[in-house]
């Protein structure tokens, strides 16, 4: 597997990096143990949160290099590039300011006695992370897991190898000692490797489900925690009181973001009957104006998928979906233009007997269903072997209530996308994976909940 920085935009070759060796792979192990076993993890939380915040305060200090690195390796927009640095900044100023809050001790009355839970570090986490939010997603795992004591040993995705390596530097110099967070270059097998390895206590994964799958077995196997953050198909459910200008707008972000990218974006569009045809009409109005172009440039509303392997994906799928009887509404082919460039596309009278029915697109393909009532729609979101978010629009605030409670995510927006913030937990069910990521409840997945009891 190589690691190599290839700009989407143009496909052209920046730089290549050296993978790790075994002996490395062991090195890192030894070292991040060797700090598990020492006061850095098992001693007052403070000076670790004094990291995080100092981490805080470098990457905001560094907002434009940071995005750049990440437009320019994997194509986000620019603009979209900065929000992620600003949201890592933000993730690890909330768990410096309220780790200590969510691990104190919790008491528990009863009658047994005096019972509290304390809350300790657990030992060194593997974590193997996507390229499509390349430092949002290392942050996610490493605020929670430094505030707690966890050492982690990251593998990132190999078309993100800057981003992973200037990540590891901030972290360092923020004053994190050795241990505490390391990128390392390497292939499946030595992550499975790592995963069975006695002083690894526990596994994360963000990603596709088929790496999901092997992780959690891997994992399961040597009787190790693991988190699975997944794919997703989610739904756009638009009401018949909803309002349609906002619905639009907001769809349209919601699917372009990050050039569709996302394990979150609205990818099912479920329009009820009565304004079926008025939203499509006005959506892919929206997308036909749509400015494809550098993602380095402010002006651009849609940039490259993130390498040449998602461009041929992406467009064998739509190809798939058409040739089982999906109608392609608009788009449908890759942009001639050098670089990894998709048109905006819309699929509509997808059936369920078609792959692309239960399939995820990652890219900026929408698919438009219609149904006649709120069950019907219900019933269509749940169809899916996915479960991670969705969104409901509609100016009946009770009516989407109703249907957030019924639809089977991890995670329902009203009037508004899918979205993410440090202080609301992320995660899925079903397909989507389990356990959860930010929040307070981020932070306990991989620490000890130990019970005791005094008896008096």
């Amino acid at each position: 597997m190589a690691y190599q920085t290839v700009n989407p935009a143009n496909n052209k070759l920046i730089k290549e990096y050296p993978s790790h060796t075994d002996a490395d792979v062991e090195a890192a192990l030894s070292t991040a143990d060797a700090l598990y076993h020492s006061d850095w993890s098992k001693g007052s939380m403070d000076k670790r949160l004094a990291v995080l915040h100092k981490l805080a305060d470098l990457i905001d200090s560094r907002t434009e290099e940071l995005a750049k690195i990440a437009s320019e390796e994997m194509g986000k927009l620019i603009a979209q590039s900065r929000g992620e640095v600003k949201l890592c900044a933000q993730i690890a100023r909330y768990y410096a300011d309220n780790a200590k809050q969510f691990l104190a001790p919790v008491k528990y009355p009863s009658e047994m006695g005096e019972a509290w839970v304390e809350h300790h570090p657990i030992g060194v986490v593997m974590a193997v992370e996507p390229w499509n939010f390349p430092y949002y997603q290392l942050m996610r795992v490493l605020a929670p897991n430094l505030a707690a004591g966890n050492p982690v040993i990251a593998k990132h995705a190999s078309i993100v190898p800057h981003c992973a390596e200037t990540f590891a530097h901030l972290v360092r110099e923020a004053g994190a000692p050795d241990g505490a967070w390391t990128n390392l270059f390497i292939s499946s097998d030595q992550v499975a490797t790592i995963i069975a390895d006695d002083r690894v206590q526990g596994a994360a994964l963000t990603g596709s489900e088929k790496a999901g799958s092997i992780v959690a077995a891997q994992a399961a196997k040597h009787i190790k925690k693991s988190t699975l953050e997944l794919g997703g198909n989610d739904v756009f459910v638009v009401l018949d009181h909803a309002d349609l200008e906002k619905a639009v707008k907001i769809g349209v972000n919601a699917r372009l973001a990050n050039a569709g990218q996302v394990c979150t974006a609205a990818k099912r569009f479920i329009l009820h009957e009565k304004v079926a045809e008025q939203f499509l009409e006005k959506y892919t109005e929206a997308f036909r104006n749509i400015r494809i172009g550098d993602p380095l440039d402010e002006s651009t509303r849609l940039g490259p998928l993130s390498s040449k392997d998602a461009l041929e994906t992406l467009t064998k799928q739509v190809d798939e979906a058409v040739k089982n009887g999906a109608t392609l509404h608009y788009g449908g082919k890759p942009v001639q233009r050098e670089g990894s460039f998709f048109e905006p596309t819309i699929l509509t009278n997808i059936t369920r007997d078609n792959p692309a029915y239960f399939e995820e697109f990652f890219g900026p393909v929408a698919q438009i269903y219609v149904v006649k009532n709120d069950d019907e729609a219900v019933k269509l979101a749940n169809d899916s072997h996915y479960g991670l978010g969705g969104a409901v629009f509609s100016k009946d605030i009770d009516r989407a209530k109703k249907m957030a409670s019924k639809i089977e995510t991890g995670m329902v927006w009203i009037n508004w996308l899918t979205d993410t913030a440090a202080e609301l937990p992320f995660g899925g069910v079903k397909r989507s994976g389990y356990g959860r990521e930010l929040s307070d409840l981020g932070i306990k997945e991989f620490v000890n909940q130990k019970l005791v009891v005094i008896r008096r």
